[in-house]
This record gives structure tokens, sequence and C-alpha cells, in this order.
């Protein structure tokens, strides 16, 4: 295992930002950020070993800075939508930036994402790892508490990328982590990924209004054009006439997860037979979005290249949107100081 650190860049406010480097004996390769604790490249082998950089991104830190798509980021506090961007909490409201409408979308314009994080990485044996934290200071964002965070990569000799997220408060507050990662495992430049294979281990979802915040009810995939309990391309139904999709221009939805423990458990796989990689998503959460990038539209990318919608998809392991003002959701209040602690797993292997 290897670890090598680069400077990327200095933010307009003069802050620091530098390139991560963790490469493990099968030549699989993560390079992360300390701005915005980000995923920046992930190098797979393919069925013939070939390496290729399968998630979407930018070349430089000023299109980071950017980055409306959120390539690679890590999203905090809130992850997805919350309805009328505004929350209860022992009976006071907390008013947040609605950035989606009349709603709120990953915590605003500034989330988790558009920060330098302290960094601290070591190796080990068969694995490194580099470890990203920083303190959110009370009503960041709009949220009450002083959030301790902590989103931890670690790069195995069994091509895992295992994500531990930590976080601590010392109020009652919301918190809902993930990463947004789009990934394509042709490689990032092959254009669409509608030809993948998915499957995802739910029965169920969360419907959603016009403005894509879950109605409350949970609804059978069964029968629907949302059930991936078998695999099969994302193409193909991914524009049936069906109200979930048409609200969402195609899959960007929550899946309930059929979980039978409390345990890190497999929840979806996505299989590119052109390359002959696999991708298994592991996961102790409760939901998982499943996001086809339906929004993107001529993104300038890495190597030159120009990424429009459906070019990669993102599986961001959370609990459901708006879970907050849910009440038969599973819910993203924390208590002062309740650990928030899960775990993400994307292992890739060969078909």
């Amino acid at each position: 295992m290897s670890i090598k650190k680069d400077v990327f860049g200095k933010t307009q406010d003069g802050g620091k930002a530098h390139l991560y480097t963790l490469k493990n004996k099968a030549g699989m390769t993560a390079v992360f950020s300390d701005y915005g604790a980000t995923i920046v490249k992930l190098l797979v082998p393919d069925a013939k070993g070939k390496l290729e950089d399968i998630v979407l991104g930018y070349d430089n830190l000023e299109q980071y800075m950017k980055n409306s798509p959120g390539f690679g980021s890590f999203i905090g506090r809130h992850a997805n939508r919350i309805g009328n961007a505004s929350f209860a909490i022992n009976g006071k409201t907390y008013e947040l930036e609605k950035n989606d409408g009349n709603n709120n979308l990953h915590s605003g314009s500034k989330s988790f994402n558009k920060f330098i994080y302290d960094a601290e990485y070591y190796e080990d044996v068969d694995s490194s790892t580099i470890e990203f934290s920083r303190l959110s200071p009370d009503m960041e964002q709009g949220f009450p508490g002083n959030l301790d965070v902590t989103v931890t990569y670690t790069l195995t000799d069994d091509n895992e990328l295992v994500i531990e997220y930590l976080a601590v408060s010392d109020k009652d507050t919301v918190v809902n982590f993930t990463n947004h990662s789009y990934f394509n495992l042709s490689g990032h430049a092959s254009g669409s990924a509608l030809n993948h294979k998915v499957w995802i281990n739910a029965n169920q979802f969360t419907p959603t209004d016009d403005n894509l915040i879950p109605t409350g009810e949970i609804a059978d995939v069964e029968g629907t054009p949302m059930d991936f309990r078998t695999a099969k391309t994302i193409g193909r139904d991914i524009d049936a006439d069906y109200k979930p999709l048409k609200q969402g221009n195609g899959y960007d939805h929550n899946y309930v997860l059929n979980h039978e423990t409390t345990d890190v458990e497999l929840v979806a796989e996505l299989i590119d037979e052109t390359s002959g990689r696999k991708m298994e998503v592991f996961t102790d959460t409760p939901g998982m979005q499943f996001y086809t990038g339906n929004f993107i539209s001529g993104e300038a990318g890495k190597d030159g290249v120009t990424y429009n919608s459906r070019d990669g998809v993102c599986f961001e392991t959370q609990f459901y949107p708006n879970a907050c003002n849910t009440p038969n959701f599973p819910s993203s209040i924390i208590k002062a100081e309740q650990e928030y602690e899960y775990v993400t797993i994307y292992k890739f292997t060969t078909i």
C-alpha cells in the first residue's frame, strides 16, 4: 500500500487544498482531496486488468469549488431534500436555505463539499486510510449544534473502498451524510451508463410529490419500473410512462433497503458487461438514493470530456429524504452527544 500527497491549489479565501493518492497491491488507485473530503478519481481494473478511472469529476480545484452536480462529494449536514427548507426540534423551528424550489437540497449552496478538512493518513499491511475531519459550528447552514465530523476512506487490497461516517453534536440536531460519486464502470469518459445492469435489494421505495419530497407513503416496487430485485439494465425502464420516473426525469428515488440485521450488508450491485467490472454496495443505512444523473447537461469534466445526462449513476446510502419531517420514517434526528456512525463499502470485482 502507498499514500502520496500533492498540492491541488488554493481556494478563494487562501486555503490550501491537497490531493491524496492511495494505491493498493492490485493497482487500484483512489485519489481524494481535503477540499470537500472529495473522491476525485477511482482507477479500477477491468476483466483484463486494465485500469480506468470510473468516477465522473474534474481536473482542477476551481471546478470542484463550483461542482453543481456534486461529483465525488461528501454531503452534509443533511444529504437529499428537506421539505419547505425547515424542520423542528424540541418545539423550535429551524429555517434553511431554499436552493431547490421551496425546498432545501444537500443542506444548501455550501454543503460539506465546500470546506477544507484536516487530514490524517496512515498505512496498514493490507489497507491504507485517509481521515478527514472538521468542526461544523452551531447554526452552520441553519442546523443547531457544534458537530464534530469525520469521514474516513480506506482502500483495501481486496479492491474495497470503505467509507466510515462519524459525527457527534452538543445539541439535538439533524444528520444525514452520504457520498455523491457518479459511477460509470466503462470509464468516466465512455458516455451513457444506461447499458449497465443494476440490482437493488429493496422491496419498497418512497414515492414523492412533484417537487421530489416524499409523501410519507412506502410503496412496493412489485410490478413497477422501480423493481431492481432482479438485475436489469438501467435503460430498460427508465423512460417508462410511470409517474415517479416522469417526476424525476429518470431514477432519482430513495429505496427502502431490505436489511436482515443492523450490520453492514450487501444492498446493491452495478455491473458493466462491456468492461467486465462489477461494483457491490454494502451499507448499514436504512435507505439509498439511486440517481441516474438525469440533470447533468454539457458539464466540462476530466480529460476534456463533456458529461451529459445519464453518463454516471449514484448510489447514495442515507436516511430517507425529509426524514426529519416524516414521523413514520427512520429518524435523521440525533440527540446531543449521541454518535452518528454509519459505514458504506464500494467493492470492485470482475464478472
